[in-house]
């Protein structure tokens, strides 16, 4: 028979491994993550859609029209809403590209007026704190420097000695053109590398329409085939996961959604209200960046900040406009965050600033906007499996 400690070796050997396996594993995932990023960018950003426009599915079945065609019918919602959305948003923008050179010449004029002012600033605090006999000690050095340089000058010009003209150099024979093909330029092959990657994205974005309509239309055939691959307490456990994983997913895109909407309606009636140019493109962008975790104030003051330029001269009316929308920004997350979204994400603050600089990482700027959601969703997987839910308790806030 074994000894104690050989059987203690054994387990400490086996959970070395297992250790090592899930440290693997860990890479692996990050790897294909990474690698894969367009694909699972656009499979994450289909069904969060798909969970936003799951209540307009739901209504039309409502109204005795299958599945199938709720889900084209909402489909064609999203598509109609965007193509009118983008439409005016270019409209908007060809408007503020003509009137860029005023953007232009009224930054350049804040910037002179900032740099007049810090220089009249740096005079007074050197009239307080260097003694006049200083000032005029260095003055008087200054405008010796000066004379003594004019004089060098005067004395190199006069001295200059008089050159002849170089002789003609004799002309080289005739050499025959040999065409060489040029190389690609550092600079030719990054335009051509952005544009892949744009193209890239565009193929990518083109499937997002199917992939959401298929993910409503085949949503019950889907679960119930996921069901039927397990029995017993495995589905009762995989029913749980999927429920808690949707849960959290429709509060927190649907909850934020209208909480979006919400405040890109009032931010676009102020706006409109205190004249800022492109108002009906300054409220949504201002509105929907608000709810970007931790940059969501400075980036939602920017839009109606900038555009208000060639309007207001003075500090007071951008004072204003950044309290407003400081305001909004507070009462949006304090008051009716909680109520939209309700009390089913629960991640710590740790956790929510480890998985934003993650997802960063992984996905870029589309990271920041499927961090919350992704991590939340997991979650609600480990708090639904007994093995997992130590997890679930250290990316939550705890009791």
């Amino acid at each position: 028979m074994e000894s104690l400690q050989e059987q203690q070796d054994r387990q400490d050997l086996r959970r070395q491994r297992s250790a090592v396996g899930v440290l693997a594993s860990l890479i692996l995932i990050v790897i294909l993550l990474y690698v894969g990023r367009l694909f699972f960018i656009t499979l994450v950003t289909s069904v969060l859609l798909a969970f936003i426009l799951e209540p307009l599915v739901g209504a039309f079945m409502r109204l005795k029209v299958p599945r199938g065609g709720a889900s084209f019918l909402a489909c064609s919602v999203m598509l109609v809403s965007l193509y009118l959305a983008g439409l005016g948003a270019w409209s908007q923008t060809v408007g503020f590209l003509e009137a860029l050179p005023t953007y232009t010449q009224r930054i350049t004029d804040l910037v002179d007026s900032a740099t007049v002012r810090l220089e009249a600033i740096e005079r007074a605090a050197r009239e307080l704190l260097v003694p006049q006999r200083v000032r005029d000690a260095e003055q008087a050095a200054r405008k010796a420097r000066e004379e003594a340089e004019e004089a060098r000058r005067a004395n190199a010009k006069r001295r200059r000695p008089v050159v002849d003209p170089p002789m003609p150099l004799p002309e080289e024979p005739a050499v025959q053109e040999v065409r060489i093909r040029p190389e690609k330029s550092a600079f030719v092959n990054a335009v051509y590398g952005y544009l892949r990657g744009f193209y890239d994205v565009l193929l990518m974005a083109s499937f997002v329409p199917f992939l959401v309509y298929f993910f409503l239309s085949w949503r019950d055939h889907f679960r119930r085939s996921v069901m039927n691959l397990v029995e017993g307490e495995k589905r009762d456990m995989i029913q749980r996961a999927w429920e808690g994983m949707a849960n959290v997913a429709r509060a927190y895109v649907v909850g934020n959604f209208l909480l979006g909407l919400m405040l890109s309606a009032v931010s676009a009636l102020f706006f409109w209200f205190v004249n800022i140019p492109y108002w009906q493109v300054m409220g949504p962008l201002s509105g929907f960046l608000s709810l970007i975790p931790y940059l969501g104030l400075p980036l939602a003051i920017l839009p109606p900040v900038i555009a208000a330029l060639p309007v207001y001269s003075g500090w007071p009316p951008y004072l204003v406009i950044g309290t407003v929308v400081a305001l909004l920004h507070m009462i949006a997350l304090n008051l009716l965050y909680p109520k939209l979204v309700g009390g089913r994400v629960h991640l710590n603050p740790l956790v929510v600033t480890v998985a934003l600089m993650l997802w960063y990482l992984i996905w870029g700027g589309a990271g920041l906007v499927l961090a919350i959601p992704i991590t939340a969703g997991m979650k609600a997987v480990f708090d639904s499996i007994p093995s997992l839910r130590g997890y679930g308790r250290l990316l939550g806030e705890g009791d």
